[in-house]
């Protein structure tokens, strides 16, 4: 068992609310939270405060992690972020991971596809141009060197994939990839975390980061520990190579996995050493 105090609250979904809702709901309850006043009404540490998430958590987990850091008025600051098999990044969607795991139950890649474009437009524009992973405008495709799995994942995880760069769609944002404003930016750090730079990333709480080998996610994961270690920020990456995604939610009978139970121990056991 791991003595903590567990906070958990809702948050409005896409498609009916479109980022940045969800994005602005988690960081402003984190923030209301991360009081003094309200730390001390439920008897926690303010230094041992964590984020974490899975999935979609996984990836306002890290964005809000992210923003606090750079917040000058934040007194009390993160001690850990733990993102699991989380998803950091909407600009290429033909990682390895991604085309190894294409059509994958529980979350194949035009799923995927679709929740991201969901999670900025209604449009169905967004969904057909991210399907062809020629949704990126000009101006993200500037942030193209942040998820460039040809540099941040190790060579194992290649497999048989080259790197090609996703197409670059001309005109404005809006108009290239379908969205329903500006405003609405899967370049966005905020939605994409793992688009923030090298310069925003080194003063970031410790991390731990659990991948699977079955996950389209799988890079996202992956490439985001590379980069966090290389800015100095200690992590702590376990990648479970029979491992699938949401393999978490599988721990009660009748579909009681091994693999979930060994997740989730080896999860636990990072929070009661880091905590």
């Amino acid at each position: 068992m791991l003595p903590v105090i567990l906070d958990c609250f809702e948050y409005r979904l896409a498609p009916a609310h479109h980022f940045p809702v969800p994005y602005e709901d988690v960081h402003r309850v984190v923030k209301y939270f991360l009081q003094k006043g309200v730390l001390a009404q439920y008897s926690v540490d303010p230094g041992r405060v964590a984020v974490s998430g899975d999935s979609a958590g996984g990836n306002l987990a890290a964005a809000v992690s992210q923003q606090l850091q750079k917040e000058s008025g934040q007194q009390i600051k993160l001690r850990a972020q733990a993102l699991l098999y989380p998803v950091l990044q909407a600009l290429d969607l033909k990682t390895p991971s991604y085309q190894q795991n294409k059509d994958m139950p529980i979350l194949p890649r035009t799923l995927m596809v679709r929740f991201w474009s969901e999670y900025f437009t209604s449009n169905k524009a967004l969904f057909r141009a991210m399907m062809a992973n020629s949704h990126n405008s000009p101006e993200s495709s500037r942030l193209l060197k942040f998820v460039n799995w040809s540099a941040f994942l190790p060579e194992a995880y290649h497999k048989e994939y080259n790197y090609s760069a996703p197409a670059v769609a001309q005109g404005t944002e809006g108009e290239a990839a379908g969205t329903d404003g500006p405003s609405q930016s899967f370049a966005d750090p905020r939605a994409s975390p793992l688009l923030v730079p090298d310069a925003d990333l080194h003063s970031l709480p410790k991390a731990y980061i659990l991948t699977c080998e079955y996950d389209v996610l799988r890079d996202d994961g992956i490439m985001y520990a590379t980069r966090l270690r290389a800015a100095g920020v200690e992590v702590t990456h376990q990648h479970y190579d029979t491992g699938f995604h949401g393999a978490l939610m599988f721990t009660v009978w009748p579909t009681d996995f091994l693999i979930a139970r060994r997740m989730t121990d080896n999860y636990v056991k990072w929070l009661k050493d880091n905590l």
